[in-house]
């Protein structure tokens, strides 16, 4: 008699808390739907963005060099980055893009056996 009526109680429990858990998700639609309503407005086809007169920007593909770090004077201090310029880059002379080596990993630390 008594599983009985704990099991009445359980049920009652698992109704109410599947009413809570449909109220939310409710609750949820209704207040995505007032966000959305006070949002503004798609911009229509004449408001779109529209190509420059010269037509549409191309990509620029180059390879740059970089100037190398002056190196350290016989029996000089070493440079410190307050000591170095700014280090700018130029269009490189030779079109052939930099290749890895075979079997190596691409960058420092990057977990590859290297090239052996």
């Amino acid at each position: 008699m008594q599983l009985a009526a704990a099991s009445g109680l359980m049920s009652l429990v698992l109704f109410v808390v599947a009413v809570g858990l449909l109220a939310l998700l409710a609750g949820g639609f209704w207040m995505t739907s007032r966000v959305k309503y006070r949002e503004s407005p798609r911009p229509r086809p004449e408001e779109q963005p529209k190509l420059p007169p010269e037509g549409p920007v191309r990509e620029l593909r180059e390879n740059r060099d970089y100037e190398e770090v002056p190196p350290t004077p016989e029996g000089g201090r070493p440079l410190t980055p307050y000591d170095l310029r700014n280090q700018d880059s130029k269009p490189s002379a030779t079109k052939e893009r930099p290749r890895w080596s075979r079997g190596s990993s691409g960058s420092f630390g990057g977990g590859g056996l290297g090239a052996h």
